[in-house]
Order: C-alpha cells, then structure tokens, then sequence
C-alpha cells in the first residue's frame, strides 16, 4: 500500500508525541511528584539528583530551608495522596501530626481568628515528608532515581535520535522528554541561552524576610491548641510554633530587614519576646535548642510561556519555575498541582508549550497572594499593583470581620488559602452584605484569646 508524503510526516510526528524516555533534572518534591505524574507502562523515568540521599529523613545540602517548617496546605496533600496513593496513611504511621487549621491560635492584624472546623492537614518535618514520598515514587515501575548525579548541561538531539541529551559528569542521558525540577539554582536560563533560544523575563519580588527556628521537645498534653501563628506584618515581626513527629514543636521567629532574626539564641529569643502575645516565647523558653536560619525567601517567577520558539519536549515544574516566599506554605500544593496537569496532559499528546501555558495559570493566585502581601513591606522596594491592592486590603477586611467573630468571613480565607476555592468566593453578596453591616452597625466584640498552655491562669 504506497503511503503519501503526509500521511509519512504525521506518522512521524506522532511517533515524536510519545514520550517513552523522561528525564527529571531534581529529586526533591518536585522533581518526584513530577516522576510520579508519567510513571506508566512502557515508560522510563530517570530522575537526576545532584545530593547522595540519606537513607532516612535526614536534612541534605540541596534543600537549604529542609530544617525549617513547612506547611502542606490542604490541597496539596490531597493532590499528592492522588498522585501516590497510600503517602496519607505512611506519613500518620510515621508519626505526622494531623491537626485542623482551625484550631491554631491565629493572631492576625485585627485580632485572634475564631476557633472552628476548617481544613485537617498533616504537620510534620520537610525531610519526613520527602522521605516517605521518595520511597513511594522510587517503588513506582519504570522509574530510577540516580543520586549524586549533577546535571551539567542539555544538547538537543538530531531527528532519527533522542530529542535531547541530558550531559552529566559521566555518560550523558537521552530523553524524549526533559522536566528542570532543580528549584531555585536552576541553570535552565544560561542552557537556553546556549540553545539560542529566550531569554524569559523573570518576575522578582523580595521583601527581604528571614527566620529562624528551633526544635523544641514539649511533653504531650502541654499545649492545648493545635498550632500557634502571630502573624508578621510591615510594621512587626511575627512567628509560629507546629507540632511534628516525636513529641517536638518547631517553634519559628519571622522577620523582614533589621527585623530579621539572627541564628544566634539571643536574637531568636529577643524576636519572639518582641511578639504581641508571649505564648511563642514562652514555649521557646522551656528548652534549650539549636538555632538555624534561612533567608533565601523572594518570590521569583520565570516565564518560559511567553517564550517564542519554546523547545518541544522540554518542561519546567517547582521553583525552577516559580519560587515563592516560604512562609506563605504555597510551594509543594503548587508542585503537586502541576504534577497532576503533567499527568492528565500525559494521556494524550503532549504539547510543553501548551502545558506550560497551563502551568502559568496553576501558579497565577499563590503567586498574586504572595507578592501582593510582601510588596506591603518596606523592605520589597515595589508597589502593589492596584487589582493586587484591592484584593489584599479586601482580605483583610474579611480576616477583621473574622477577628470580631464571623466564621463565615474566617473559613471563606481559608478556602481559598487552602486553594479549594476560587478568589471569586470572597465576593460573595453575603460576604459583601456582611461586611456593609458591619462597618454601619459595628464589628462586634473581638474573638478572645484562647488558652495556650495547660498550666496557664485564667486573667
């Protein structure tokens, strides 16, 4: 049967369209959920990972903020108990916490939240966390997770071989597909400019935030809420202290500019006795800890969709992509929000530059509730622009209306913190309504303080 010319040429760029050979430049949350995502018959994933792994959950070099808390919002961990199933119950039995986010004592700018049924999530230290997800995606089929591995550069490939070559500093790799998963260090930027293509403009928002935290033992039963946040705000430090597995709190000082806490115990101590309430600093005072700091915090974007003449086959996920301030807990649900785009899209043809487009819009509202809030600060240098303004200072209209007891107002923040709902739900006419009531007939008694220790006196 004669074949014509184009019958020929769509047979051969739909046989280019199957991604049989990955690539994943990174082995941390990113890099595995991204694994995870085209694990799949007749598929090899190769994940490339510059650290040697420990063995257990143990912090390492290539996740600089691992000792630091992390916050797994809600839908996150559900999209990763979708991408991995049975991570969920492996974390519990390892000794995650699960807690409500209801129930954390929140003092924010207006006043103390009110307590009631939000969002369970599971608190518990980053490298458990990689642990057990790392141990799911290694058990996955077609997958290879290839530690003390550095990436050194990537070569297209020619039109009868791999469409890439990924180059180590030993054999390089082939790949019908590439994924940077090597978060913020990523040297995409400089390999594009080798390929001739770019470059992307780049998006950067730092307010100059920095923390530091401490490990804390604190005997069950000792703490009666299931979390404490003093929020930070332009004009004062904040904190947070978290349980986590083994009977211990990561107890979190949070300052921006001069505020900064240093790693020494004296300034850890001296920012948290500097809070609008003396619960952190009392928890931190009942045992001696090592102090360690983290200040790599900006918010940077690169925007590879707008790049003409993208690369087939090529993908950027996690902070390579977009990196965000860590206290706002946004980059693993993000993460794992990609991955599951990566995953539906792997279904059929698989088009990067389209996906990357849908990528741009997974990260659209954690990257507007982050920089919108650190360009409030001083120290970010920038402006809010005015549709960003005027969502933030709606925002906290709502978290006063909360502060003076509308639970309405409360758990509507946390739906769309939690990013279970769109932002239009904050203009909803009854919060509207709520709110016009509110400021004609005033807001009401504010939300008492709750109790945070067992042994605490009542006033």
């Amino acid at each position: 049967m004669l074949v014509s010319q184009s019958e020929a040429e769509g047979a051969g760029v739909r046989e280019r369209e199957q991604v049989r050979r990955v690539v994943v430049v990174g082995g941390s949350i990113a890099g595995l959920l991204a694994a995870a995502a085209l694990a799949s018959p007749g598929r090899s994933v190769t994940v490339l990972e510059r650290d040697a792994l420990p063995v257990g959950p143990e912090p390492r070099p290539g996740v600089p903020q691992g000792r630091q808390p992390h916050v797994f919002l809600h839908r996150g961990l559900l999209a990763v108990e979708e991408l991995l199933p049975g991570v969920d119950a492996d974390l519990r039995a390892a000794g995650a916490v699960p807690l409500d986010t209801g129930y954390i004592a929140w003092l924010g700018e207006s006043g103390w939240a009110p307590r009631g049924p939000q969002y369970e999530i599971l608190s518990l230290t980053r490298p458990l966390f990689e642990h057990v997800v790392r141990d799911h995606v290694c058990r996955l089929a077609g997958v290879e997770l290839r530690d003390g591995t550095a990436v050194t550069g990537l070569r297209r490939g020619s039109s009868t071989g791999p469409r890439w070559w990924v180059d180590t500093a030993g054999d390089p790799v082939p790949a019908d597909l590439v994924i940077d998963a090597s978060g913020r260090s990523s040297r995409l930027p400089p390999w594009l400019v080798a390929l001739g293509v770019g470059p992307a403009r780049t998006t950067r928002v730092d307010a100059r935030v920095g923390y530091a935290t401490a490990r804390v033992a604190v005997p069950p039963g000792t703490v009666t809420v299931d979390g404490i946040e003093l929020l930070q705000t332009p004009d004062r430090s904040g904190g947070s202290a978290l349980p986590v597995e083994g009977d211990t709190w990561l107890v979190t000082a949070v300052g921006a500019g001069a505020r900064r806490p240093g790693r020494d115990r004296a300034s850890f101590v001296g920012t948290l006795a500097s809070l609008p309430d003396p619960s952190l600093h009392d928890l931190a005072a009942r045992a001696e800890a090592e102090v360690v700091i983290h200040r790599q915090t900006g918010n940077q974007r690169h925007h590879y969709d707008r790049v003409r003449g993208w690369p087939d086959g090529l993908l950027v996920v996690g902070d390579a992509l977009c990196a965000f301030n860590p206290v706002y807990g946004q980059g693993v649900t993000v993460a794992a929000l990609e991955a599951l785009a990566l995953r539906d899209a792997a279904r059929g043809p698989l088009r990067t530059r389209r996906l990357l487009r849908r990528f741009g819009r997974v990260v659209d509202l954690p990257w507007r509730i982050a920089t919108s809030e650190d360009l409030r600060y001083p120290t970010a240098g920038g402006r809010v622009p005015r549709a960003s303004a005027l969502f933030s200072a709606w925002t906290r209209e709502l978290g006063r209306m909360g502060a003076h007891g509308d639970q309405l107002a409360q758990l509507s923040i946390a739906r769309v913190y939690h990013v279970m709902a769109s932002p239009w739900l904050l203009l909803h006419p009854a919060l509207v309504a709520r709110s016009v009531r509110a400021r004609l007939r005033g807001y009401g008694d504010p939300t008492p303080r709750p109790q945070v220790f067992a042994d605490e006196r009542g006033p």
